[in-house]
């Protein structure tokens, strides 16, 4: 009688579970429980996704993204070690099961947890989608987990189990902004998921059990001994063999900290005026229903014409050559002396330099965000001359320290700036775009945010407006003498009479020559010539839009133009006379692929390639014989110190084409490169943020010193790379060249050069 009591009460209890959890599992499906997603959130889940930044190589430079850094992955892109790890680690049954796994649940309950939990990675899905964390409260766990198994149902009906594997690792945080695991590749290990080796597919795979938990930047030997615990399922599960399990375990941690941030990583500094771009873009295109895409959240693919590739060579030529110049520039501006007693700044005096740092000041971010929080601005400048903790920029890495603010404007003051953009002339894509050398301290983009008088480099445009008004020849003669346009004439008030940066005169000089050694006085003659109307309308056609006086003293460079601009212009004479405007964008997709913007390239017919090639010829004689002939010869580094110490990777020994023009500002302030070859065009420039800060003499501050090198440095390493496919060739001749080419004399006199570096005693 009591053994037929307790086999009724057995049945009863069992059926009431029964019940209970079946009437627990409808109640929650239909949400008397809270509130369960649609089905079309089931069908398209609402995850954030970064906008990612590709390259012309296929590379992700970089992305936008608030907190989710989640770029999504397909099953395909998965190497099999790591699904294999997930799979033993995670839910042995999982092609098995629809969604639960009845046998693990039931252990699960027997055993309280003890031998293993009974998620299975499609209820692990569910809950990182719609669920959330679990709650402490009993009655609230057993509802989340409830409707987790009700979602773990629903997407085993809607998606494969190959979509739902690829969905977990795509939606699992494991901290660092490493959302994902394309993130978490780069972040924990500096790879793509294809390459993982099984090593760091098991590392990655037991950080899933608690990425808090099990971080490899915290806790090392924690999260190797899960690694291993990953290794010993995949061996239980026959996934790899004993030897393979025994070899394994030995391994250490490959962990490769990458860290992912709008600060870092490659091309920041066109990443920062790409996204002012893109925020420009989103405010004129909407999606049909009327609503606006977010550039952080809505996993946009931005496809650019950077080629990762060289925008790392140009990043580490710059880096390079900047150490270097530095050093030398350190050297000279050590302690105030009698020459200068205002280091780093020149030509001021004490109380100039004052108001220079306190104008700095002001357009600080500190003051500006004092300011926003009701500070006066007497009470803002009291708070820079208290002693404050900070890390501040050196060539040899951050460095904490203890500085008064203000003494850190005028510590950044001693810093050289630098810029580089290289651009394919026949398409207009921007191929490298390096406005800085560190994007964290140095904010400003150089390359179309700064600009700078260009100095000499601006003569290539007057020598082809002369060439196309009045067709002379690169062996036409003018005399190297002092030279005056008369007052009231080309809208000058007084005389104009440039002298020459040598302060030497009386050669005859051909054009070719006279450019190649950057002779003011010819300038003056051809600028008398045509006039500076058609100049400045040769320079807006060949995109330079930033103002220029209609007056002589633009044949010296005197205008403020940004790099950006200039690279564009003197593309055009390697494009045969075509203007294409700089393209740096080819198509913008939504994250479904779909083109939402593809670029039209905006051309302009500006010169007769008759002209544009004559004025290459002429810009070859500049590297060939004239202020860019470093880039040829060699033998100097052994005897000269700004050869040895300061023209870095000196010797260059170039032998292929090269046109190019150097330019250097009064006193030095700015120093700038202008290199081309039939299928890349490059500018440098070099110089301080104000005009006062700069060498002292020409041979250390002129731009064949601070800017070519970089070129050099750039285009050199370039050329080992076979695959970027930059041509060596020979510039393409036109059909017809009725101007003569072919000079009988145009040896150029060099010296010019030299003779600076006597002064000093070299």
């Amino acid at each position: 009688m009591k053994k037929r009591r307790l086999i009724k009460i057995y049945w009863i209890l069992l059926l009431s579970g029964i019940i209970s959890f079946f009437s627990l599992f409808i109640l929650t499906g239909n949400g008397y429980f809270g509130e369960m997603p649609e089905f079309e959130q089931l069908e398209n889940p609402n995850t954030n996704l970064a906008t990612q930044i590709i390259s012309s190589d296929g590379e992700i430079l970089g992305k936008y993204y608030f907190n989710d850094n989640r770029t999504p992955i397909t099953y395909k892109e998965l190497p099999s070690n790591l699904v294999n790890a997930l799979i033993a680690t995670e839910d042995e049954r999982f092609y098995s099961h629809p969604g639960i796994d009845v046998r693990s649940t039931l252990r699960a309950i027997v055993f309280l947890n003890k031998r293993g939990g009974a998620s299975t990675i499609s209820q692990q899905l569910a809950r990182q989608l719609f669920v959330g964390v679990r709650s402490r409260s009993f009655a609230q766990a057993v509802l989340q987990k409830a409707k987790e198994w009700v979602l773990a149902l629903q997407i085993e009906k809607r998606y494969t189990k190959n979509e739902i594997i690829a969905m977990y690792l795509n939606i699992y945080d494991f901290n660092n902004n490493a959302d994902g695991v394309r993130s978490a590749s780069k972040i924990y290990l500096n790879k793509t998921p294809d390459s993982l080796l099984i090593e760091d597919a098991a590392m990655l795979v037991g950080m899933l059990k608690n990425s808090s938990l099990y971080n490899p930047l915290r806790r090392p030997e924690l999260v190797l001994e899960r690694r291993n615990v990953v290794f010993q399922q995949m061996f239980r599960n026959e996934m790899i063999s004993t030897n393979e399990l025994d070899s394994l375990v030995q391994l250490p941690l490959n962990v490769d900290y990458s860290p992912e941030s709008h600060r870092e990583g490659l091309a920041t500094y066109f990443r920062a005026y790409l996204q002012e771009f893109m925020n420009q873009w989103l405010r004129e295109n909407i999606r049909e229903d009327g609503s606006k895409y977010n550039l952080y959240r809505d996993g946009l693919r931005i496809y650019t014409t950077i080629d990762s590739r060289l925008q790392e060579i140009a990043e580490q030529s710059m880096d390079d050559h900047m150490k270097n110049l530095q050093s030398e520039f350190f050297a000279q501006n050590k302690e105030p002396d009698s020459l200068n007693p205002t280091p780093p700044f020149r030509d001021l005096r004490e109380g100039q330099v004052d108001t220079l740092i306190k104008l700095s000041a002001m357009r600080s971010e500190r003051w500006r965000k004092m300011r926003l929080s009701g500070n006066s601005d007497d009470e803002i400048w009291e708070s820079f001359q208290l002693e404050t903790p900070m890390k501040v920029f050196s060539w040899k890495g951050e460095i904490d320290t203890i500085m008064k603010p203000v003494d850190s404007i005028r510590y950044y003051k001693y810093f050289l700036r630098s810029s580089l953009m290289s651009m394919e002339p026949q398409t207009g894509h921007v191929k490298a775009w390096v406005g800085g050398f560190d994007f964290k301290h140095f904010q400003y983009d150089q390359v179309k945010q700064g600009r700078r008088q260009i100095g000499s480099t601006v003569k290539p445009f007057l020598y082809a407006t002369a060439i196309d008004q009045l067709k002379l020849s690169p062996c036409h003669t003018l005399p190297d003498a002092l030279y005056c346009i008369e007052p009231m004439k080309h809208g000058n008030i007084d005389a104009w009479c440039p002298k020459n940066s040598s302060n030497k005169y009386g050669q005859t000089r051909n054009l070719k020559n006279a450019l190649a050694n950057s002779i003011n006085t010819v300038s003056a003659r051809l600028m008398d010539q045509v006039g500076p109307k058609p100049v400045v309308t040769l320079m807006k056609k060949m995109g330079i839009k930033s103002y220029l006086p209609e007056v002589p003293s633009i044949a010296l460079g005197t205008p403020d133009i940004s790099l950006y601009e200039l690279v564009g212009a003197y593309s055009t004479f390697v494009n045969k006379g075509i203007f294409i405007e700089p393209i740096f964008i080819t198509r913008i997709e939504d994250k479904n692929g779909v083109p939402l913007f593809e670029v039209i390239p905006e051309t302009t017919d500006v010169l007769s390639e008759e002209v544009a090639y004559v004025t290459l010829n002429l810009l070859e004689g500049v590297t060939n014989y004239g202020s860019g002939g470093r880039l040829r010869h060699a033998g100097l580094e052994e005897s000269n110190y700004i050869y040895k110490n300061i023209i870095t990777g000196y010797p260059y020994v170039f032998e292929n084409a090269i046109a190019g023009k150097t330019g250097t500002t009064q006193n030095q302030s700015d120093g700038w490169f202008m290199g081309m070859v039939p299928n890349l065009v490059t500018g440098v420039w070099v110089g301080g943020e104000d005009r006062s800060v700069h060498f002292e003499d020409i041979a250390f501050g002129q731009g064949a010193t601070m800017a070519l090198p970089i070129w050099a440095q750039y285009m050199k390493n370039a050329y080992l790379h076979e695959d970027l496919n930059i041509s060596s060739e020979n510039f393409p001749v036109p059909e017809i060249v009725s101007i003569p080419l072919d000079c009988a004399s145009l040896r150029i006199d060099s010296a010019d050069e030299n003779k600076d570096l006597k002064k000093l005693g070299f």
